[in-house]
């Protein structure tokens, strides 16, 4: 017996109901993928997960440096997405005792010919160190401005809390280098400029 052949009637008010859903889906994504980020950058602060350190320290009260235990903090260095410039700690670890507040420098030279500015931002691991690590000054909370074929010398001022766990016995500061861009080295050369 031979099969019938159905024919299937499209409804446009079906299509057009589809097509909506999808188009709803799809702008719903993106507003909920824009609006992760600031949600996860607040939820990075408040835990300390994935190894963001927080902004600037200020101590209300004097602490005295815990002589009986030493920390190790190694630094790193690396340069972001078409960032040309040398960028690596001066020192590659140091060895601290907790409480005390700890000077390093890093080092910044902008090869190009072209000003330029860089922004750093910093990671540490193991992520549970974030709440113990308190940086008082750093070149990571501005921007840093270098001319062309300039060269400087960046400081970090830190202290690790006395209050770290006493089985993180090693710390691991990381820090990228991203290019901001031409807006903020025309500005730069316009400074440049009048000073000169």
């Amino acid at each position: 017996m031979a099969e019938q052949p159905t024919n299937k009637v499209t409804h446009p008010r079906s299509n057009a109901r589809v097509i909506g859903w999808c188009l709803a889906s799809v702008v719903g994504m993106f507003a909920f993928g824009f609006a992760m980020v600031p949600l996860y950058d607040v939820f990075c602060d408040i835990t300390g997960i994935n190894g963001k350190t927080s902004g600037r320290y200020e101590s209300t009260e004097r602490t005295t440096a815990d002589m009986t235990r030493t920390i190790k903090v190694q630094f790193l260095a690396q340069n972001g997405p078409d960032m040309p410039w040398i960028f690596r700690p001066v020192a590659r670890s140091v060895e601290v005792h907790p409480g005390e507040a700890i000077t390093v420098n890093f080092y910044a030279e902008n090869p190009t010919d072209r000003n330029m500015v860089g922004q750093a931002v910093p990671s540490l691991s193991p992520s549970e160190g974030t709440l113990y690590f308190h940086k008082t000054e750093c070149f990571c909370f501005n921007q840093q401005p270098l001319a062309a074929g300039e060269s400087t010398e960046m400081p970090l001022v830190f202290i690790v809390d006395r209050d770290l766990p006493s089985h993180i016995t090693k710390l691991t500061l990381s820090y990228t280098l991203y290019d901001q861009g031409e807006t903020q080295a025309a500005a730069l050369k316009t400074k440049t400029t009048d000073n000169g």
